[in-house]
């Protein structure tokens, strides 16, 4: 479907990225560690793929999903309500990595793997009422570079794409949930898998 593949250039990211919505950070984990950590989540989380009801169809949502989080912490991953597995060390440590640069704490963690440029996540914002009004929430990136796209709600014209690296670091702040939307697009190119990791605050 060629509408769902990415608008923008795949090289370098878009000029006047709105810095007051997000902050992009390269080389935020060593690459050797990156490496690492891929391969570990790849093969050891309990990934789950979830269906979604569209037009009174069911599909397979195109991506698989993990969740961790405090005791507590259910969460609705496409209306169905995932109760969170516990923490891993290696996900402690990155949990406090982001919250030194975040500046707030988070209680869980969503993760995402897209196996192949197929796997992918439509336009949507995170507006779940669990994670509370305007939302910061920490993302994570290892493996395959793939393009960020982010768009006005109420403007499509405005977009920007952040192409996010090996090891990067995206931290979406206050707003953004609310009047912008995001996605993974689908791509035709050949793509490696790529595991994201979205630390959110579940109220």
């Amino acid at each position: 479907m060629m509408e769902q593949l990415s608008f923008f250039a795949e090289a370098g990211q878009s000029k006047g990225l709105p810095k007051e919505l997000l902050e992009y950070r390269a080389g935020f984990i060593d690459s050797q560690i990156s490496d690492r950590l891929l391969q570990q989540f790849i093969r050891e989380a309990p990934w789950k793929q979830s269906t979604q009801k569209m037009w009174d169809k069911e599909y397979l949502t195109p991506r698989l999903t993990a969740w961790y989080g405090d005791i507590g912490t259910d969460y609705s991953v496409s209306g169905k309500i995932a109760n969170p597995n516990p923490w891993t060390p290696e996900l402690l440590m990155l949990k406090e990595k982001v919250e030194a640069v975040a500046g707030i704490s988070f209680n869980s963690v969503l993760l995402n793997y897209y196996r192949d440029g197929n796997d992918s996540v439509a336009w949507h914002s995170d507006r779940e009422s669990v994670l509370g009004k305007n939302p910061i929430i920490a993302s994570v990136s290892f493996g395959q570079v793939r393009s960020f796209d982010i768009r006005n709600k109420t403007d499509h014209s405005e977009k920007y794409s952040v192409r996010l690296e090996h090891g990067s670091f995206l931290l979406m702040k206050a707003g953004l949930q609310e009047h912008w939307e995001h996605r993974i697009a689908k791509s035709n190119k050949p793509m490696k898998a790529r595991v994201n990791l979205t630390f959110r605050l579940v109220i």
